[in-house]
């Protein structure tokens, strides 16, 4: 049913439980699991020079860190293929899973509460949700 799997990761904790589906996930359908992480632009697009520079190598760094963490925790017999890109995340995880044929996305959302309780999904994954041609699995974290 699912030969390839999407779990992206910005390196948080709490993506963690995300990645526990995910692995699950590949582990039942004997699945490949592709992980990307999304140094997202906007983050440094409008510093100059060297600030922007240091700024986008640091980001860039740290999704390095992040993807090489969940190859890390995959466990024996689960083939982890890692990505980073730049840009917007959720366009940047729609493109990839489009690109590399993934059969369903495994991403988490934090939701809201209270005033917030109208978007109970986050902003990226809300648009992951809208964007995706292929199923997206959202876990709550």
């Amino acid at each position: 049913m699912y030969d390839r799997l999407l779990a992206p990761t910005d390196g948080s904790s709490a993506t963690q439980e995300t990645l526990t589906h995910a692995f699950e996930m590949a582990r039942r359908y004997d699945a490949a699991i592709h992980t990307l992480a999304v140094v997202d632009e906007r983050q440094f697009y409008q510093l100059d020079g060297e600030q922007r520079y240091e700024t986008q190598a640091a980001l860039r760094q740290s999704a390095e860190t992040a993807v090489e963490r969940v190859a890390d925790r995959a466990t024996a017999g689960l083939a982890v293929t890692t990505a980073v890109r730049e840009g917007h995340p959720s366009a940047q995880i729609t493109e990839y899973a489009a690109a590399n044929n993934i059969d369903v996305i495994v991403i988490g959302t934090h939701g809201r509460t209270g005033d917030d309780a109208i978007a109970p999904v986050g902003s990226v994954t809300e648009r992951v949700v809208e964007a995706a041609s292929m199923p997206v699995f959202v876990v709550h974290i």
